[in-house]
This record gives structure tokens, sequence and C-alpha cells, in this order.
């Protein structure tokens, strides 16, 4: 909670033994690090899939991979300027990755000035748990051709958010082909025979990334030299353009997979909303000097953010299990729009009390609309 919310060690010291500061300190110093984050998420995002609200919400197969910017006032080697989230200041992105039941399945903290696109694979193979995610949505910073094309050949599928659709070229393998309408756009040419020269060289590209013998964002700067893609890089990229015209085509022709996509980013969109709400001390900024420390406190972070997650979801299916018993006629379909990022019970300020309740039946009991209690009175 102290590093998750940004406010230090004080609002959670005493009430127990265990919360003096030199106990929480020696905690701290010799458990809390990000490979037992990971294994305490592991844990939350297999408890998030078992309750069947958040079945409801998804399969846990769509995940989408996104940034979320902090300053970081220090002086540090680990953070970069970019004026457009930044000012005059330097900064840090925590690009997190999070499926379609509202469990973050992990993230990894970089410098803000490469693209985002360097390191979604990265981000991918390093998940904390959870089921393998088959269809992966980004926005425009986190898309590339070369990274289209990675992806495709490790197995998932792509659906980046493109800017400026209705100017994007589509493909063509057959330069006689006649495709009626869409012949004008369908300008762009993938060189199938360069594809097949180079194929034993891709293989052993993806093969050395899914096996972790080495980095994505390594692999993807070597593809890409000066902004200019390397001739492997290149064919990597026509291999892309493959399954990225039939998207394209997708995105233009079915709501349905528009709206697929959008859930899935407005999704996102409401984790990093409820971050912030979290990570609320020292102005939301990020003080911490070196880069193992600036993964510690985000996984924190990630921690919390699926703590609150878990405990609204239990609660909401609770509330809706309760309300079907009633009687009440409850539809899937606004079932399915119910948010597990809603914060407004949950109070950031002050002191933090860990005493546990009595809860006989595992949960408290849930509270009835049409009850007024005296403090609802008057504010």
């Amino acid at each position: 909670m102290a590093h998750g919310c940004n406010v230090g060690m004080t609002p959670v010291i005493g009430g127990a033994k265990a919360l003096r500061r030199d106990r929480l300190s020696h905690v701290d110093q010799t458990y809390l690090r990000l490979a037992t984050y990971k294994a305490a998420n592991a844990t939350l995002i297999d408890a998030q899939a078992g309750i069947g609200l958040a079945q409801v919400w998804g399969g846990g197969l769509v995940a989408s991979v996104d940034g979320m910017r902090f300053v970081v006032p220090t002086a540090t080697i680990h953070a970069r300027p970019n004026p457009k989230y930044f000012g005059r200041g330097r900064g840090a992105t925590w690009l997190n990755m999070l499926n379609d039941q509202a469990s973050g399945l992990g993230g990894m903290v970089v410098a803000s000035t490469p693209r985002d696109s360097l390191y979604v694979l990265d981000v991918l193979y390093d998940r904390d748990g959870g089921k393998r995610p088959e269809m992966i949505v980004t926005d425009t910073a986190s898309y590339s051709d070369i990274v289209y094309g990675l992806l495709t050949l490790a197995g998932f599928s792509y659906a980046p958010q493109l800017a400026d659709l209705p100017d994007q070229k589509l493909w063509r393998i057959d330069p006689r082909a006649e495709y009626g309408p869409l012949q004008q756009i369908a300008r762009g040419r993938i060189a199938l025979d360069k594809v097949e020269r180079h194929w034993d060289d891709i293989c052993r590209v993806i093969a050395s990334i899914h096996t972790g013998a080495v980095r994505a964002h390594d692999v993807i700067r070597m593809l890409s030299r000066d902004g200019r893609p390397t001739p492997l890089g290149d064919v990597i990229a026509h291999y892309g353009r493959i399954p990225k015209t039939p998207h394209i085509l997708r995105m233009a022709d079915e709501p349905d997979y528009r709206r697929e996509i959008k859930a899935q980013s407005n999704l996102q969109e409401g984790r990093h909303a409820l971050a912030r709400r979290i990570f609320h001390g020292k102005r939301g900024h990020l003080y911490q000097r070196y880069h193992e420390g600036m993964e510690d406190q985000l996984g924190a972070l990630g921690l919390v953010l699926n703590v609150v997650v878990l405990f609204n979801t239990r609660y909401m299916d609770a509330a809706v299990t309760q309300l079907r018993a009633q009687g009440f006629d409850v539809r899937d379909e606004d079932v399915a729009r119910l948010s597990p990022f809603i914060h407004a019970h949950v109070n950031m300020l002050g002191r933090y009390s860990f005493a546990l309740p009595e809860l006989p039946g595992g949960l408290r009991p849930l509270g009835d609309p049409g009850d007024v209690h005296d403090d609802d009175i008057g504010g």
C-alpha cells in the first residue's frame, strides 16, 4: 500500500506489532521485489478468472497493451524527455497488459523516448499468469509492420487501432488480380519471393524470442536502424502486411469487430484512471532513481490494482446474484457493461487500517439501495 499509493510508510504504520517502521523496512528490503509481486499477481489472476461475472466479461483470451506515463522529477538515466507527456520534465512509461477479465497480466518500465512498439512482445512473453492471450489490442504508438509480422509469427492475432484508417494502404500478393472497388487502395505489393528466401532467418529470429534467448526489443532495434528497416526487417514487415490487410478490411466493414477492439481499449483506459487515483501521493510523480526501484514500485501498483479489481468483482458478482434471486430482471447485456474499476467507495486519504473483520459468510453484508443512513443526509 505504501508503494502502490506512493505515500510512504507513515500512513500504514501502527495497529499491530508487524506494522512497526523497522519491521516494514525489513519486509520491504527482503521480500518485496518484482518476482514476489508476479507470484502474488498469478494468484489474483486465477481468482478473478473463477468469478462468474468476470467470465461474462470475457474468456481471458483478449488482452491489450498500453503505456501509462509518469513524471520522474529526480535525476536519473532511466527517464527521458517527452514534451507531449511531461512538458519540460522527464518521465518513464509503465507499459502494462490487461486481459478482458480486467486482470493486469504484467508490465515493464521503459524510458519514454522510444516507441512502445519496441517492447510489446517483451510484455507479452513476461506475463505474471493467466491464460496466454490470443488477440492483442494496442494503440497506434505500439504498432509497426515489423511488430505486426513478429506477433503473427509468434501465434498472436494482432488488432491495433490504426490512425487515419481511410488513408491506410491495402496490400496484394498478385499484381494482376482484380479487386473491383478496392483496386485503387490495394496498391501495395507483398514480395513473397523475399519472404521465401529469408524464411529460415525469420524462423530463427522468432524462435530466439520465443525461447527467451534474446529480448524482443533488442531484435526490433536491430531490424530497424535509423528509422529504416534492414533487409531482414523489411521482409518481416512484408509478412506482417499479409494479416494487416484483412484487419483493415474488418475494421472498416465489421461493427462488432470494432466494438470488441474499442471495448478492450476502454477497459485499459479505465484501469489507468483507477491507477491514477490510487497512485495519488507526491502528486502522482515517480521518485525512484533506479530502474529496479521503478519496477518494484509500479509492480506494487499493479498488485494493488488487481486487489481492488478482485474485491469489486466479487461484490458486484454477489450483488447481481442476489438481485436475480430476488426476482429482478438483470439482463446479461447490462451485466457485461459493468466496470470493475469503480472507486467512489475506496478512500485513498488518511491512515490505513489492516484489521481483519469478522466475516462468517465470507463477504460483508450487501447494502440495500433503499436504506438511508444519517451519514447520507446533507452530504
